[in-house]
This record gives structure tokens, sequence and C-alpha cells, in this order.
């Protein structure tokens, strides 16, 4: 009876007797392990092991992994391709923390140092990889099928014909069996032997690696083209009031976003003014009565005026939501937003027109609420402001406030507060122009005041306190806020994208399959065909392949059945 420790030191590992084997052959070498060193690889040999580590698949995968953490805190903070202004806040808001996120390109994130080394080592390595596994495919593809396995019945599946004695012989056999291999798709190499005897090597499935290959080229590519979209591309808003043209120049936008490499030479001329607006609400009664959805907004359309360049001719066609138009070789223009924009005309107190023109309401309800501020820094002798609402269809509630009760102009009205003083334009700080700053104004007009509050429709005129002015409400004009997009890397993104799902789909689904077929002559004269099949990687329908090829031989040769088989 043996203890654990016997056992442990009768039955050695494989490890333990190779490195007793390597001390017993350094030692009748007279060679010490202290006199052993591993060669140096040099500097040539440094660069070649980091590119071996580079370009592996491992790495990519990492690479790709690390880029879509790097890209996270794009969607945390705000950018300053995106807004700027949210970017100052934000510092101006968190003193310590601020200037350390923009230290580390929180901020410019997508052309950060860090982002754009990530993404560059990523290209590399992906091309790294394709091209070698490329050129070891083509190879592949032009070396003949590997040779014929001694023992074909050791193969996952195998099988086995014994022809009729009116069959053909070996050779003739060994012809028809690569012919039934090449209907079977499969690439054929036909080997005959000086004996009689021959065998078939065939192979398919070399679509896989292709599809494979085809797939990381194509991510290659939506990588170039989405960095050439982020460098050339650009974005801006615009809010066109009726009868406003617009013209796709630089000094024309709202808000103006460009790629890193844009530049203002880039801008293809192109114009588009606003005829009319119309929207469409549900207006739908059940038994006379409005249903729950009663003002719900349906559709808008946007009657507009094109021309594609100085050399069109204008063309009157219509602007919808999810229906951008395609102007300037490529730029499409969505429809975002649009809104009321009352004519408002400000008289100062020595009667001089210190503001005249459509003013912007924001809605911030169905209902079209919306928020409107008007800034007349011109006016004398003291700036004057006025912030309120616009309501559609404005209805009293008995406690002297007023709602909207539907987004169409029904009864518009215009309920303002005014304020006189210095607005703080003159500074040159920029503001918000949704925003009036009462802070360090002085109220003239509000519902609370002892002047009462501002509550004019289109045609009347409100006489401010004091002497100050007047605000005359005109007529009301739509509006609409349009989107400009331009990315010359959209169609070849789509093109790549495609490429890419289709080479995964073919690589997924396809199978490499390797089939051999001997031929010989049995000892009843009669000829013998026998074949074996086998997948690289798993392919669990290799069966139905073996089943499929002893179909087509059997329609091909007259074959004795087994039950004979058996008798002789």
């Amino acid at each position: 009876m043996s203890t654990d420790n016997d056992a442990a030191t009768q039955v050695q590992p494989s490890a333990h007797r190779d490195n007793a084997r390597e001390d017993a052959l350094n030692d009748a070498q007279g060679i010490s392990k202290k006199d052993v060193t591993a060669p140096a690889l040099g500097p040539r040999g440094m660069l070649r092991w980091a590119w071996t580590q580079l370009t592996s698949m491992r790495t990519a995968l990492m690479l790709l992994l690390l880029l879509a953490i790097a890209a996270v805190p794009g969607s945390i903070f705000p950018q300053r391709v995106q807004d700027s202004f949210a970017v100052q806040t934000y510092i101006e808001d968190n003193p310590t923390l601020g200037p350390v996120l923009d230290f580390f390109q929180m901020f410019d994130v997508y052309s950060s140092v860090w982002f754009s080394a990530i993404y560059i080592l990523l290209f590399i390595s992906l091309i790294g990889c394709i091209i070698p596994r490329a050129r070891k495919h083509y190879q592949q593809m032009t070396s003949p099928p590997p040779r014929t396995p001694r023992r074909l019945d050791r193969l996952p599946e195998y099988g086995a014909l014994e022809l009729t004695s009116d069959g053909p012989d070996p050779e003739i056999a060994l012809t028809e069996a690569g012919k039934v291999l090449k209907k079977r798709r499969y690439r054929v190499d036909v080997r005959r032997h000086e004996d009689g005897t021959g065998s078939v090597g065939a192979e398919k499935g070399y679509l896989r690696e292709i599809g494979n290959i085809v797939f990381h080229v194509s991510l290659v590519g939506v990588l170039i083209f989405v960095a050439a979209g982020a460098m050339f591309s650009y974005r801006g808003q615009k809010v066109l009031i009726e009868d406003e043209a617009f013209v796709n120049a630089l000094v024309a936008y709202d808000n103006f976003y460009p790629g890193t490499w844009f530049q203002e030479e880039n801008l293809e001329p192109f114009s588009i003014r606003l005829d009319s607006f119309e929207r469409a609400f549900d207006r739908q009664l059940f038994d006379g009565e409005p249903n729950p959805n009663y003002g719900q907004a349906l559709d808008f359309t946007a009657e507009v005026t094109i021309q594609d360049g100085p050399q069109s001719e204008p063309e009157q066609t219509e602007l919808k939501v999810n229906h951008p138009l395609s102007l300037g070789g490529g730029a499409q223009i969505y429809l975002v937003g649009n809104g009321y924009a009352p004519v408002i005309t400000i008289r100062d107190g020595e009667g001089e027109v210190a503001f005249s023109g459509p003013v912007i309401t924001r809605p911030d309800d169905p209902l079209y609420t919306s928020m409107a501020v008007v800034k007349a820094p011109d006016a004398a002798p003291e700036q004057l402001g006025f912030v309120g609402l616009f309501l559609p269809t404005a209805h009293d509630t008995g406690d002297g406030l007023a709602i909207s009760i539907d987004p169409e102009l029904g009864n518009p009205e215009l309920h303002l507060n005014s304020y006189a003083g210095d607005l703080g334009l003159d500074e040159g700080v920029p503001q918000n122009v949704y925003v009036l700053d009462t802070e360090d104004l002085t109220e003239l007009n509000a519902r609370d005041a002892d002047a009462g509050g501002i509550a004019i429709g289109p045609g009347e005129t409100h006489e401010l306190p004091e002497g100050l002015g007047s605000i005359e409400f005109e007529v009301v004009q739509d509006y609409v806020a349009i989107d400009i997009h331009y990315n010359p890397g959209t169609t070849a993104i789509l093109i790549f994208a495609l490429t890419a799902t289709a080479g995964l789909i073919t690589s997924l689904f396809l199978r490499r399959r390797r089939a051999w077929v001997t031929v010989e002559q049995n000892e009843h004269g009669r000829t013998l065909v026998s074949y074996g099949l086998l997948a690289r990687g798993e392919d669990f329908r290799l069966r139905d392949e073996n089943i499929a090829l002893r179909t087509e031989f059997e329609k091909t040769w007259p074959v004795r059945p087994p039950e004979e088989n058996n008798e002789s």
C-alpha cells in the first residue's frame, strides 16, 4: 500500500522530466544556468515583435472595445463642436473640475489626441491583420487540395460503394467522381497512380474566408470615411420666416458647426426661400364631441423655392418632416421645427422706431403657447425690453390670466411685461435671444404692477407708462427651423456597412469542407469507390453533405446493394 507522497514521486509530470533532462544535459556539458542568457532582440527585433502584437486579432478587438469606451465621455460632457457656449457655462459652473476636464480634452473628445491615437492604431491593426490573411488565403486558393489520407474510414464522415460488374472501370470512375464533386461546387484535383488506382482531392468553402476578409476590409472603409466625414463635414441651423430666403454662406447661419478640416470654400452655393407653411391638426369629432387627440399635430408642410447653384433655375417644391431636400452637392436640408412670428413695431419715448420686424417665439406646449422676448437696445432715452407669451387662440380664464386653447390662429394675442434700463448688449457679451435678464431693469408693465400687463392683438398698440414709447402688434407670420447637414462620407459608409454585413453573413453561414475519393479494383474485379469528408471547424451539416454526395454517386453509377455485397 503506497502513500500519496510515494505516488507523487513515482509519477513525475512531463514538465519536471523536461527540466531534469535539461539540467542533466547542462551538467554534462559543464554549463551552469547562470551562464545561459536570452539573446538580445535588438531594435529591429523589438519593432518586429511590436508589429506582431499590434496586428494580432486580439489587439484589434481590444482597440475596438477601447474606442467604444473612449467615445463615452463625448455623450456625457458637452462638446465644443456642438455647443461652445454650453462648454463655457460648464467650466464656469465647475471651476475646479472644469479646467481639469478641459486639459484632458473631455470637451473635444472626438478630435482629442488620445481618441485619435486609438483610432489610428485600430486602423493600422486592421490593415496589418488583413494583408497577411489575404496573402495566405490566396496561396491556399491557388495551391492543390491536401493529399489524400491513407485511411478514409477514420474521417468524421465516410462511405464506400461497390459498383456492379457492368459499371465503369476505375479510371473512368475516377474521372466521373471528379465531375460529381465539381457539380457540388468543389475545387477538384484528380490524381492518377501508376498502378491503375487513383484518388480525387477536393475542397470548397473558400468564400467563407473571403467573406471574413471582405468584412474586415469594409470595416477599414467605414473607419476611413467616418474620419473623412468628421474632418470635411459641416452642420448648421437656420430659422426662416415667411418670404425670407437663405443663401448657403457662412454668415447666413444662425448656428454653424464645422468639421476639423472644413474650409469656407467648401460651401456649395444654393438658396432656399420659405413661401408658405401649413400645419395639419386632428379635427375629427365623435358624436359631435372632440376625440381625445383633438388638436394634435398630424403633418407639417413648407412650400419653398430652391435654387441649386447660380446656373440653375428656381424650383418650387415641398419640405416635410423626415423628407429632406438634397442641395449643394449633397447637403441635406431637414425640417425640424416651426412656430409663429408676430410682427412687432416698438417706438421709443422720442417717437422713433427702435425695433420693427417679426419676432421668433418658442413653442412650449402642443397648443403653441410660445415664449416671446423682444429687445430694443436703440430706444431712447432708455433701452426697452419685453418678455411674455404669444397665444395663438387666447382664452380668458376669468381670473386675469389667459391661456391658448388651440394651436391654430383663432384669437392671437401677445401678453407681455415691459422693462426699461441697460439690456447689457453694449458690453459685447453674447446673450441668448430667448432670455431677458430683468435683474437690473426697471419694471414698467406687469400683471401685478400699477400699469398692468400688456395684452394686445393684431392691429393694436399699447402705450408704455412714463412716456417711454409704445408697442404695436401688426400681423402674425409663420417660421420654420431647418437643419443643414453635409457629410461627404455618408454614401461610402452605407456601401461599406452593407458589404461588411454581406461578408459577415457569408463567413457565418458557409463552411470550409474537404472531400477525398479513392477508386480501386477489389478482389472480385469490381470497382470500389471510397470517399471521406472533413470540415475545418464545427460543421453540423457534414452528415447531410455525405448523404447528398452518396446520392449523386448512386445516380452516376450502378451500385451493388449492400445485401449482395454481404453474400459475396
